[in-house]
């Protein structure tokens, strides 16, 4: 399997390096994405967690807000 590719640009030469992330990088990245897919799973239940109370109380999510406010 290919690693993913880091895109370097050095500004005060203008050089630019392409090129394979190292073990460590590549560690990070998978952990990076395995924590985002965590959050979005995490914040997708919590959507249909809310979606569910509502529906049971048969209101809005804007009634919701009003008598938050």
């Amino acid at each position: 399997m290919t690693k993913p590719m880091i895109k370097i640009h050095n500004i005060a030469t203008d050089e630019v390096e392409l090129r394979e992330m190292n073990d460590a990088e590549y560690a990070q990245w998978e952990a990076n994405n395995t924590e985002a897919a965590q959050r979005q799973a995490q914040a997708e239940a919590k959507a249909t967690e809310k979606a569910a109370l509502l529906d049971r109380l048969g209101i809005t999510e804007d009634e919701a807000k009003l008598l938050l406010a």
